[in-house]
């Protein structure tokens, strides 16, 4: 009979040995240790192969893809291969607090739908300075779209969900697979069609319980700018978020992406399609005027001022 963990683990990675054994050693030292870990390489990759193969935990599995394939690709191959009742997702470059799981699993099991997503906040870390996010959590019948995407300050991280937080039950990651070509906002999206299923609940855990490193010297998707492909995505989405998140989306994240072209065509455009399609709120064309007004680096340092703390902090005692 094949054992059959309470809880699976999926981590995607390709060529990064050092960020996925950092991840793995993170599930491993868990609190509850009835778990399994599945690492999805994404592609031939025999530096990462055998940095795993070091590793002496019969917890740990290796799942080799023929071919690179992308990150949701290869979270939906590990999803598939788990033998958990539960599924949480992790990506390489971010860790895990010794107590996240076995929180997470006391909120699932309390959770009023019979199939709850169970998200937390997290330390945002950056080279410059940490914040926790999300700065708040969903308020009582609070549309999951609008919880997500709405501001009610000028910087991100209102309301928030992060792959790395993610834990459901193992069938909803059959049922709802990521969308594989998508390259920024995967976990949004995967979120929200999700919840639209009449038994899926959103939960947050109000601690910190997973580190986000946003290292900003390296390769990463995060970094990444393509707003045409995202409007592209969003369009395709409406039925995904009430007119007030879609408008919040669209002037905030999206204009994000987009103001670097410093474009006066793409500012009317980012403008139209929010007004068009969505019901902006103040705080919606404030957030769009500073982004689009102020450069990038003036923005990160002072959000960063406003919401930062130092590098000596909360997530180094936590540990």
């Amino acid at each position: 009979m094949t054992y059959a963990p309470e809880v699976s683990v999926v981590i995607p990675t390709r060529s990064r040995p050092d960020l996925v054994t950092r991840a793995v050693s993170g599930v491993l030292a868990q609190t509850m240790d009835d778990l399994e870990v599945i690492v999805v390489v994404d592609g031939p990759d025999e530096g990462t192969v055998t940095a795993l193969a070091a590793i002496p935990d019969h917890r740990l599995r290796v799942l080799v893809q023929p071919s690179k394939g992308g990150a949701p690709h290869a979270r939906n191959t590990g999803a598939r291969a788990a033998r958990g009742r539960w599924t949480a997702m992790l990506d390489d470059d971010d860790e895990w607090l010794p107590a996240k799981l076995e929180v997470q699993l006391k909120l699932a099991y309390s959770a009023r739908a019979a199939t709850p997503i169970v998200a937390s906040r997290l330390f945002n870390r950056t080279p410059r300075a940490e914040s926790v996010m999300p700065r708040r959590l969903p308020g009582p019948d609070e549309p999951v779209s609008e919880y997500l995407t709405v501001r009610r300050g000028l910087f991100y991280g209102d309301g928030f969900i992060q792959t790395s937080t993610i834990l459901a039950p193992a069938e909803l990651f059959h049922r709802v697979p990521f969308t594989v070509g998508l390259r920024r906002q995967q976990e949004l999206d995967w979120t929200l069609r999700a919840v639209r299923h009449d038994d899926v609940e959103l939960v947050v855990a109000p601690d910190p319980l997973v580190i986000w490193h946003q290292d900003e010297d390296r390769e990463r998707i995060s970094l990444e700018m393509p707003w045409r492909q995202q409007l592209e995505w969003l369009q395709r989405s409406r039925d995904l978020f009430t007119p007030r998140a879609y408008a919040a989306f669209t002037m905030s994240v999206l204009s994000s992406m987009a103001a670097p072209t410093r474009s006066p065509k793409v500012f009317g455009e980012l403008l139209r399609e929010a007004r068009t399609h969505g019901r902006p709120g103040a705080i919606d064309y404030l957030t769009f005027l500073q982004i689009w007004g102020l450069p990038p680096e003036v923005r990160h340092r002072l959000r960063d001022r406003v919401l930062g703390r130092g590098r000596t902090n909360r997530a180094d005692a936590a540990r």
